[in-house]
């Protein structure tokens, strides 16, 4: 019986996830993904959060969760940090400051090249 109950708690660590794939999943959750990217590269006033430095990631989240803004546009992100518990942005921290694109994504080819009139 004593085997059984080892072998169980030894299944439950084999699947948990680890920090970086539940700020990954948070980061999907959140939908920071609309704002900052897919690949959290940043779009039009928005940062590219994608491989910035741990600390300063840390630091901005909790001064949002405290609601500490530096500027009128940071307000925003106050309504989503309230809700982040410590575990939650050290998950988020630790997949944005050590993000890596994935290699089997389908990826868009802006290669096209035009041919002709451009049609009727």
């Amino acid at each position: 019986m004593r085997f059984i109950f080892i072998f169980f708690i030894f299944l439950s660590f084999a699947h948990a996830k680890t920090p970086y794939e539940m700020g990954k999943e948070l980061y999907l959750q959140k939908t920071c993904f609309s704002c900052h990217g897919n690949k959290a590269e940043g779009m039009h006033n928005y940062p590219r959060l994608a491989n910035r430095a741990k600390g300063y990631l840390s630091y901005k989240l909790q001064n949002f969760r405290k609601n500490i803004t530096s500027s009128q546009q940071q307000e925003m992100m106050v309504a989503f940090a309230l809700g982040l518990s410590d575990d939650d942005i050290e998950a988020l921290v630790t997949f944005l400051s050590e993000y890596k694109e994935d290699e089997m994504a389908e990826s868009y080819d802006d290669s096209f090249d035009t041919a002709g009139d451009g049609g009727s």
